[in-house]
């Protein structure tokens, strides 16, 4: 074969892999899905060519439709989900509107990596033809042009052409559904000139017809939710830009900061309002105590993708609380990129070493698993063992974080520890100071709720009863202060007053 034939036949054979892969991976791309936890539910989500964001809410309540989301769009169907009732679903769905930033990372995310994988094996299927070329060798592939001319090679050559046709079915469609039937208007539409809506809702578009026009109460009921939510907690992160006035403290040269949360409860909307108070006190670690959910189920994802969103490019390091039940919350957390304490001594940012291991109650025992059935006194004994061992090493352990600050009274007993920090308790306490053996000085410190939450319930309008953090100043490697911070449930604030905090020898 001449050159120049050899330059065309190479050129065929690379343009038509090229367009045999790209279809390849365009069709299966558009007619892929994929099943993630999304606000609460088990989530399909497919994507689209039409720009538009679709959410399938299912019979009961009306489908939406935001428009332009970009260059490509997204079908999300809800699936299951644990609620009691229709309008705590409804209240569910416009607290966490009012925080959107994580569910649409998260929805951007499932979509590129659908992208990346169709695209790989359309790579591959189109790199078939070129191997196919390589394999025959110029001898065999002339024994295959020339027999394309015989009756058995047409016949081959139809069967080709056939099989695709065959497997795709063109001519099979779907029956006509009530979904093709309804027709869409926007919100503002919806509801009616007499409803004035938050500026950003006015063009979500609802599907209407015979069922969802009736839900029309509880549309009514989610956009006061909404407006409700939004307004208290975007006030409250913008007004903590005005916290030092009040007296809260910021490092000085060489301190590092790390704020502590605990006990959120699935409140996504203190998240961002934690996140301003930390930024204005100078944190750059953040310090999760637990029960960031109310029964530790995958339907409660949603909370951790927004504590993740909110801290995402500070050191982050926490525990399940006894609220956290089973393993779900820490091995999501920790696929999310935070380190999850597990029994074990880590270097922290500040310099020191921090300890620390989910709440025995909530049957993640970190590296304990494998033993079922330790008591909390016994979980205690554990942690204060592996404070006293690396004291004896030299590195005293200079924080431990648990769920429950008694986990580590045992470790302050012996010495071993600067300070415990915890939550559970939902209201504050301390630092109390704890004389142990060989003339040791820790303190405990516990925090309220982050989430302002009521028994395990957090979830609202603005929190149920007043919410709070802490902030832990470090030199040195160990800390040498504690303050905390609390947002009441009029939206005003409490600032507590630093205390310095000397542990020692």
């Amino acid at each position: 074969m001449s050159a120049p034939r050899r330059l065309v036949v190479g050129a065929v054979l690379l343009v038509g892999s090229v367009a045999l892969g790209l279809a390849v991976a365009g069709s299966l791309f558009l007619t892929s899905s994929r099943t993630v936890v999304l606000v609460g539910h088990d989530t399909v989500v497919r994507p689209t060519l039409a720009r538009d964001a679709v959410v399938e809410t299912g019979p009961l309540l009306p489908d939406l439709r935001f428009r332009d989301v970009g260059p490509l769009g997204v079908t999300l169907t809800l699936g299951k989900t644990e609620v009691g009732t229709v309008e705590e679903l409804v209240e569910r769905y416009a607290l966490i509107a009012g925080d959107p930033a994580a569910p649409i990372e998260k929805v951007e995310g499932v979509v590129l990596d659908m992208a990346v994988s169709a695209a790989l094996r359309g790579f591959a299927v189109g790199l078939l033809p070129v191997a196919i070329f390589l394999l025959l060798g110029r001898r065999r592939r002339a024994e295959l042009a020339r027999g394309l001319g015989t009756r058995r090679g047409l016949l081959a050559l139809a069967l080709v052409v056939t099989l695709p046709v065959l497997v795709w079915q063109p001519w099979v469609g779907d029956e006509e559904t009530q979904e093709d039937q309804g027709s869409w208007e926007t919100l503002e539409e919806f509801v009616g000139p007499d409803v004035v809506l938050p500026e950003e809702a006015r063009a979500i578009e609802v599907r209407t017809g015979p069922v969802t026009t009736q839900s029309k109460r509880l549309v009514l009921s989610a956009v006061d939710t909404y407006d409700k939510s939004k307004a208290f907690y975007s006030a409250a992160a913008e007004a903590a830009v005005e916290l030092p006035a009040l007296g809260l403290r910021a490092p000085e040269e060489g301190e590092t900061v790390a704020l502590l949360v605990s006990d959120r409860h699935d409140n996504i909307g203190m998240d961002r309002v934690a996140r301003a108070i930390g930024e204005a006190a100078g944190a750059s670690v953040v310090l999760d105590a637990g029960d960031d959910t109310s029964t530790g189920q995958p339907w409660e994802a949603f909370s951790l993708d927004s504590l993740d969103a909110a801290f995402e490019d500070w050191e982050r390091f926490g525990v399940a609380g006894n609220h956290d039940h089973g393993t779900f919350v820490s091995t999501y957390l920790a696929d999310l990129g935070w380190t999850m304490l597990d029994g074990e001594v880590v270097d922290a940012p500040w310099g020191g070493t921090l300890l620390g291991v989910d709440d025995p109650r909530s049957s993640g025992l970190g590296s304990w698993r494998d033993e079922s059935g330790l008591s909390f006194a016994e979980v205690g004994e554990r942690l204060a063992d592996g404070a006293c061992a690396a004291a004896e090493d030299g590195e005293r352990l200079s924080t431990m974080l648990v769920h429950d600050a008694n986990l580590g009274r045992e470790a302050l007993d012996r010495g071993c520890v600067d300070l415990v920090v915890g939550g559970h308790t939902h209201v504050q306490n301390g630092p109390d100071a704890v004389d142990g053996e060989d003339g040791a000085t820790g303190y405990t410190w516990t925090n309220g709720t982050t989430g302002g939450a009521a028994y395990a319930i957090a979830l609202g309008s603005k929190p149920r009863r007043d919410a709070e953090v802490s902030l832990v100043t470090y030199a040195d490697g160990r800390p040498v202060g504690l303050q905390w911070v609390r947002l009441r449930t009029n939206g005003t604030w409490q600032v507590g007053e630093w205390e310095p905090v000397t542990p020692g020898p």
